[in-house]
């Protein structure tokens, strides 16, 4: 399974990445995905809304300005992302889990710390 016809949806989370931009990178998430915040306990099998406002507040609170890929690779049918979201600060690490699902890459895992 390759990520490679999909390429633009993944270009798509980073660059929303990049910008800070929490709102488009919720809209690639799957309907149920697992969401680990510093300092609070991972909450399993999050829906897409909660989720989402999860991030977005996240990324309000903190300042989230930008974001630097470290690492991008595909291990049996599923692709990470990984690197350094930006705050003018010391930043935070994250780490994302997509899943190829109806011929698009879904985020299932979101890790900030």
């Amino acid at each position: 399974m390759s990520f490679r016809p999909q390429e633009g949806s993944t270009n798509s989370i980073i660059n929303a990445l990049k910008t800070g931009n929490a709102e488009e990178v919720s809209r690639h998430m799957d309907n149920f995905i697992d969401l680990k915040l510093p300092e609070k306990d991972e909450i399993k099998s999050m829906g897409k809304n909660q989720a989402g406002i999860a991030l977005q507040t996240f990324f309000k609170d903190n300042g989230i300005k930008g974001f630097e890929l470290t690492s991008q690779r595909e291990m049996s049918g599923s692709m990470y992302l990984a690197g350094k979201l930006q705050n003018g600060n010391k930043g935070f690490n994250i780490t994302i889990l997509l899943k190829n699902k109806d011929g698009q890459p879904q985020i299932i895992t979101v890790r900030i710390n």
